[in-house]
């Protein structure tokens, strides 16, 4: 399949991937529509970049991206994604300092799946698991005191 991407990006994919260090986090989206809504909607974010193919998002100093899948058409890795498979199964997507009740709420009224609703945990986070359109967990959560 062809990328869909009509618009000027906003950066070239070389100077972008040169910027980048640390740690990266890349998903694969069957649809980015979706994914982006949950983003929006359910996380409270705003895409620093975003078009039918690729997105960047950032929080609390971190970034990640967005692929929708048909961007990979020659990669060995777009096979294991076939029909009905649940992505992502056994990572948890951790966003520190974002109010997992708040979020929890958006994820609700926006007809995602709440996987575990916000609760106190004993590492001093109250959390919750939230899955997106492609079944990625994003786990929202804010410091408890201590008790």
């Amino acid at each position: 399949m062809t990328q869909m991407r009509a618009d000027e990006p906003f950066m070239s994919a070389g100077d972008y991937g040169r910027s980048l260090k640390g740690m990266g986090v890349n998903l694969l989206v069957a649809d980015m529509t979706p994914a982006l809504r949950f983003q929006r909607e359910v996380l409270g974010l705003t895409p620093v970049y975003s078009n039918a193919d690729f997105a960047v998002l950032r929080h609390g100093g971190s970034e990640w991206m967005l692929h929708a899948d048909h961007t990979y058409s020659n990669h060995p890795l777009l096979g294991l994604l076939g029909d009905g498979v649940i992505r992502g199964v056994g990572c948890e997507l951790r966003l520190y300092d974002l109010d997992p009740d708040a979020a929890e709420a958006r994820c609700r009224a926006a007809g995602f799946e709440v996987f575990a609703p916000a609760a106190d945990k004993p590492h001093g986070q109250r959390e919750a698991f939230l899955a997106d359109a492609d079944g990625y967990i994003w786990v929202p959560g804010i410091a408890i005191a201590d008790p």
